[in-house]
């Protein structure tokens, strides 16, 4: 992977953040694989909405994005949409369980 810097054209720009969303992509998959695993643990829809938790890491990712000077409402924006996209995932998955 190129720095940013090091990109000679408009074409080898775009290689790389093609690059990068495909990465994002992969990272979303692994993390809904998990997504999918943890179910087995929980037992109701309380746990799989985990409010205390579904807010750590909403807490977390703004921090991290304040740090990487990225704004964390978009930021916060996308976890919230994909979190909630899960969670509904995880209660289909418990409704199958019972």
């Amino acid at each position: 992977m190129k720095s940013p810097e090091t990109c000679e054209n408009i074409d080898e720009i775009r290689n790389e953040i093609d690059s990068i969303d495909r990465e994002i992509i992969n990272l979303f998959a692994l993390r809904f694989g998990y997504v999918k695993e943890i179910v087995r643990f929980k037992t109701n829809q309380e746990e799989i909405v985990a409010q205390k938790r579904y807010d750590e890491v909403i807490a977390k990712n703004r921090k991290i994005a304040e740090e990487k000077n990225l704004n964390p409402d978009i930021i916060e924006k996308i976890y919230r949409q994909l979190m909630n996209y899960f969670i509904d995932e995880e209660m289909k998955l418990l409704s199958q369980k019972k």
